[in-house]
């Protein structure tokens, strides 16, 4: 491997500019590509194996005419001073803003408030239901600024006005917020390297790729029905891989110059070594993204997709484009120090006294670590899985207001109807059997009302809805719907039907429970099969033991950081989550195809310096001394800037981005920080030689891939630790 990476980047150096051209062609393709596709789209999320699936599959086949995944919008009005809806100023007020609606080109239908269905009892609070005849994503502008102006025209009038719903939601972009991350990058590259063009270099590659990455997404989201979270995801992860990756290579070149004067030689070598950490890393990275395919949820496995294949860019811009730019700028790379003649890994005091630390403490250090990730853990075991709505917006939008006013008069289950789809094709009389079936969810504790059926055109199935007395994210409510499918059997056995409950609120549920059930397997397929992996780079048994054990205490830290933070709402206000709510269904699985592979990223480029120094014949408690010393300024670095680049997508506007945001950058915190520059050399101190023991008969079956690059000549000077270390 490293041979072939070595003659991989002197090829790439000496041809540098056709390397550059080739780069700037696919960019070039990938923008007419996206140019002329059509882009994300916001099609129906489909399940299979749920309840909630097979309801709406049924409500499909049996009510063609009726879409399910149009758009809908929600106007909810309020009375002035406790008077009456009904009131003729008040009704002219809501049938003129109702009429303003009614008059945009994609609407298809605008339901009234009326009493004894969508008028509260006391008749102050109404509410109006509107549908559209294209999905949510092909809601135009002009459409919701027809909505606002109802509301606002009806606010004129004396009411109260709010609205909420899918039609309000508006595609998901970058803000500036975001980008300052990326500033963040610069300024720690430039404190890395000490040159303006070291600096730039990885954050050059990396946009580069994560704009090639990001509009092959889009190019691809209409064939492959993509969401625009898809081409965020990948944004956010190709952005920071890139970053990391490229720095890891500029890192090693600077450090082969001091070595050698062969700019040409260097940069081989540095593809050779670094770059084999990074095809290992990024093929870690892969690994659990592509695992996703397991959990059996489309929405999810397209995320991993192309996420997946932003991971894929970055190695190989960081194995091609990187070493074809330095050999544009040979030495202009290197710092000005390095350029008259300093060490290129100046000893920091703060880095000599932790080494220090670690090797005379290595058991109160590793006691010391574990006893802190797990004290941060402790919130993860009151996880609860969902989907927080717009209970959990600010106070200050609409859909927030539009959610109270509407909990309010009606009811906190108001928000969250279960939609029940009633078989009778197997009744004789189909309609007394739905009566009856209505009859019996009315009467379930829990169940706040029942809406008279409605048929479909063959008469043979029909629609309930059913209202909770809870809210929509409330574990009462889940137990109601179990409770309504428990108590299916004797329904469809005395009414000869069948019945499915679906609606928002039921497929939340469902997709929380399908998460749930998946979590263990995708964590040990993710595990085992990454396990293998570094087992075949490193050659140990308990290097990838200690690995695995690692990415699992950082994983549940940075969950407890999301549970504190979006569940208990600790520090809330900071990220503008005003109301506590669940966790995010999706989020961690998806926390745990990321975090596994950016983990892995750092013991890899960690753990090989400290082998390649072993491999040298430094002894093996010495070699972890160097090979900390040779990487860990990178390692911080790289972590900083992760952090920086996710801590930025934490504050975006969609839930998902702004929880996985959050989890990113707390778990490289946690992984970098507290585990691969705390714990593996603390672990790797107490092991010594046994670090790297392997079975013979295990020795001699796998292949040797040679990441440390021991088949390259001449080997590097290696970086002796402190001499007070040495000699102890």
């Amino acid at each position: 491997m490293a041979g072939l990476l070595d003659r991989l980047g002197r090829f790439s150096f000496r041809r540098r500019w056709s390397v550059a051209v080739l780069w700037l062609l696919v960019l070039a393709g990938a923008v007419t590509a996206a140019v002329t596709s059509e882009g994300p789209v916001n099609t129906r999320a489909t399940i299979p194996g749920i309840e909630s699936q097979d309801a709406f599959d049924l409500l499909a086949e049996r009510f063609p005419d009726t879409p399910s995944d149009s758009a809908s919008a929600t106007l909810v009005f309020v009375a002035p001073d406790g008077g009456s809806l009904e009131a003729p100023a008040n009704q002219a007020a809501v049938e003129a803003a109702l009429a303003t609606v009614a008059d945009s080109p994609q609407v298809s239908r605008v339901v009234p408030p009326s009493a004894g269905a969508s008028i509260s009892a006391d008749g102050t609070t109404g509410f109006a239901s509107v549908s559209y005849d294209v999905p949510s994503a092909e809601v135009t502008d002009e459409s919701r600024v027809v909505l606002e102006e109802a509301v606002e025209q009806a606010r004129d009038d004396g009411l109260t006005a709010e609205m909420r719903g899918s039609a309000l939601k508006s595609p998901t972009s970058m803000s500036a917020t975001e980008l300052i991350g990326v500033a963040i990058a610069a300024v720690v590259l430039l404190m890395t390297f000490g040159s303006l063009v070291a600096a730039g270099l990885p954050l050059l590659t990396a946009i580069i790729g994560v704009a090639i990455s990001f509009l092959g997404v889009w190019a691809l989201a209409g064939p492959l029905g993509m969401a625009i979270t898809s081409g965020m995801l990948a944004l956010m992860l190709g952005l920071a891989v890139g970053i990391d990756y490229a720095m890891f290579v500029v890192s090693r070149y600077q450090e082969e110059r001091q070595s050698q004067d062969d700019a040409e030689a260097a940069a081989g070598r540095a593809v050779g070594t670094a770059g084999s950490a990074v095809v290992f890393a990024g093929t870690t990275v892969v690994i659990a993204l592509a695992g996703l395919f397991v959990v059996g949820i489309p929405s999810l496995m397209k995320m991993g997709l192309a996420a997946a294949g932003a991971v894929v860019v970055a190695v190989l811009v960081a194995l091609t484009l990187v070493p074809a730019l330095l050999g544009m700028f040979p030495n202009r790379v290197r710092s000005r120090s390095q350029r008259r003649g300093a060490g290129t890994n100046p000893r920091v005091p703060v880095a000599r006294t932790w080494r220090r630390l670690v090797r005379r403490r290595p058991l109160l250090v590793t006691v010391a670590g574990v006893a802190v990730l797990a004290a941060v853990a402790v919130p993860a075991l009151s996880l609860q899985l969902g989907t927080p709505g717009d209970a959990s917006l600010p106070t200050t939008a609409t859909e927030r207001r539009a959610y109270d006013l509407r909990a309010e008069a009606f009811g906190p289950g108001s928000n969250g109807p279960l939609t029940v789809v009633v078989d009778a094709r197997g009744a004789s009389d189909p309609q007394t059997a739905v009566t009856a079936v209505a009859d019996d969810l009315a009467a379930t504790d829990g169940v706040a009302s029942v809406s008279t059926p409605t048929f479909n055109a063959q008469g043979d199935t029909a629609i309930l809805t059913a209202v909770p007395t809870t809210g929509p994210t409330d574990e009462r409510t889940e137990a109601l719907v179990e409770s309504l499918r428990d108590a299916r059997p004797a329904v469809e056995r005395d009414q000869g039907v069948s019945y499915e409950i679906t609606g928002t609120t039921a497929l939340d549920i469902d997709m929380a429970q399908k998460t749930q059930s998946a979590l263990v397997p995708y964590v040990a397929l993710v595990v085992g099969l990454a396990v293998l992996l570094l087992l075949v780079v490193f050659r140990s048994i308990w290097v990838p033991i200690k690995a695995a054990v690692g990415f699992l205490l950082s994983l549940f830290a940075s969950i407890g950081v999301i549970v504190a933070v979006f569940q208990w709402g600790w520090a809330g206000d900071l990220l503008g989550v005003e109301q506590t709510g669940p966790v995010m269904s999706l989020m961690p699985i998806l926390l745990v195809g990321i975090v596994f592979g950016l983990a892995m990223d750092y013991e890899v480029f960690l753990v090989s310096r400290m082998r390649e120094a072993h491999v040298h014949g430094v002894p093996a408690r010495q070699a972890v001394s160097t090979g900390f010393a040779q990487s860990s300024k990178v390692v911080v670095a790289a972590a900083v800037i992760m952090i920086a680049v996710f801590g930025g997508f934490a504050a975006a506007s969609e839930p998902l981005i702004k929880m996985v945001g959050l989890g990113l950058a707390a778990a490289v915190f946690f992984d970098a920080f507290v585990v691969r520059l705390t714990l593996v050399p603390a672990v790797l101190q107490l092991l010594g030689e046994r670090a790297w023991w392997l079975p013979r008969w295990l020795d001699r079956l796998l292949p040797n891939v040679d990441v440390e690059g021991a088949s390259l000549a001449p080997a590097p000077a290696q970086a002796q630790p402190d001499l007070a270390l040495s000699n102890r």
